[in-house]
């Protein structure tokens, strides 16, 4: 008996395995018409989620493992900017199985992000295909949680939060919120009849501009508040509200990851939209200079209001940001949290001396790593919470101090050149925003990684 079982253990040690010797696996026996629906299941799930504003490498990884979870392995995923190719090619089979679907713009919602990810925890629990197409068909035709007027008074409410961290009287935060909201009615009327956004920035940031300009005229009232008034903070408000749907992180995260064409597509978007709020902002001011109430460039940078209006001027933003992106009460506090995290960072490294750029980054890693190891405990989309969480760090003052200074130089190079030198100090600063909540982003995922292995451990402990 010995003899039997320990020679053939020897001839194998000694011997290569024969190579005319027939090369068997174990496959799964599928059909063409099964891969089919589970390939459409999982690119509809993965168009889904990109239109939301999930960035490429999520959409990726959540199209293999819904395919894996039925049967499909491997799965061949190519998402581009504007479309997504998934293909399985069985051995043995004479040609692969392939879908491709197209992306027609992008909307986030980041409920129907939270969704989809609970739909996605659910099917690697075992959720049948038949119920989980269902599911994704529902998901698919939920509307928007928050009507037209809702998302405006958030928008406001948004540039009201940048008022009260910059300290802003009971006036400057009125035209704040009557500005942004004149901005954002105008915004949602030119996209109603389908004007491209390019254009939709110009006219939102004109309107804003020249509202602001128009603001010192409010002395003429003999109000005591209207002395302090400051038409930069309004400005600077409406500046961060522009720029609060533009998916900077999302673009340099998808470079990071080597998803070279949906981060060039995100990053010409990106683009295009921030020189539609330039090109109002510079058509507002010089207009408001030839009706005579132009704006003199401000020497200095706007000084932030007391500490405690600084986190509650980025909590204010936060819950703006969440709502006018339908999140639901449970991304809306994390959001605040995480606010007020980011926050935090910023102010400390800027108390130990580091510049804008550098403090920037560091509230921004701060808030995306806390962020990324949320999500994963409390169930909900990383890249909601870290978006809310980076806005409050956007540099509008800055942006609109380097404009107006552009605008107002006159034959003074001295006055250009600062404007010039203040706006790329201001492009350094997003570079930065991005840059840390990426850092943050994937120093956090080997954190969660680990989280969800221990989850996992104990979970079979109890079983």
């Amino acid at each position: 008996m010995l003899r039997r079982r320990l020679l053939p253990a020897l001839q194998a040690l000694v011997r290569t395995t024969d190579p005319n010797a027939p090369v068997t696996e174990m496959l799964p026996v599928l059909d063409d018409a099964f891969a089919v629906r589970v390939l459409d299941l999982a690119i509809r799930m993965g168009e889904t989620m990109l239109v939301a504003g999930a960035p490429a490498s999520d959409v990726t990884s959540s199209i293999v493992r819904v395919a894996g979870m039925y049967g499909l392995d491997p799965v061949h995923v190519d998402v581009t900017y504007n479309s997504i190719t998934v293909a399985h090619h069985r051995s043995g089979a004479e040609r692969p199985v392939t879908l491709m679907r197209v992306v027609r713009g992008s909307a986030p919602d980041h409920a129907r992000l939270q969704r989809l990810q609970a739909l996605l925890a659910d099917i690697r629990e075992g959720l049948g295909l038949e119920a989980a197409t269902t599911r994704l068909r529902g998901i698919r035709r939920t509307p928007f949680r928050f009507s037209a007027p809702v998302v405006v008074i958030a928008q406001a409410l948004l540039a009201v939060g940048v008022a009260v961290m910059f300290g802003g009287n009971w006036l400057v935060i009125s035209l704040s919120f009557f500005a942004a909201t004149a901005a954002a009615v105008t915004q949602f009327g030119l996209g109603r009849a389908r004007v491209p956004f390019f254009f939709s920035q110009i006219a939102g940031a004109f309107v804003l501009t020249v509202v602001a300009a128009a603001s010192p005229l409010l002395a003429l009232t003999g109000w005591e508040a209207a002395a302090a008034v400051r038409p930069s903070v309004v400005v600077a408000s409406g500046i961060v509200l522009m720029l609060a749907g533009l998916t900077v992180v999302g673009a340099a995260q998808d470079a990071i990851d080597g998803f070279a064409l949906t981060a060039m597509g995100r990053l010409l978007e990106l683009t295009t939209h921030t020189v539609g709020v330039v090109l109002g902002i510079l058509a507002g001011l010089e207009t408001a200079r030839v009706i005579g109430v132009g704006m003199a460039p401000p020497d200095e940078s706007l000084p932030l209001g007391p500490l405690p209006a600084q986190f509650l001027g980025a909590a204010l933003i936060a819950v703006a940001v969440t709502v006018f992106n339908g999140a639901g009460m449970r991304i809306i506090v994390v959001s605040v949290l995480l606010s007020v995290v980011a926050w935090l960072g910023y102010t400390a490294t800027t108390a130990v001396g580091f510049d804008a750029a550098a403090a920037s980054g560091a509230g921004a890693f701060a808030g995306s790593f806390v962020g990324i190891v949320a999500a994963y405990r409390l169930h909900v989309p990383s890249v909601a919470i870290t978006t809310a969480a980076i806005l409050p760090l956007v540099p509008g003052a800055a942006v609109f101090r380097g404009l107006l200074g552009i605008v107002e130089s006159g034959d003074s190079p001295a006055t250009l050149l600062t404007g010039f030198s203040t706006l790329a100090g201001a492009g350094t600063v997003g570079i930065a925003l991005a840059v840390g909540a990426s850092l943050g982003i994937y120093l956090g995922q080997p954190v969660r990684a680990s989280l969800s292995s221990v989850t996992r451990s104990r979970a079979r402990v109890r079983a």
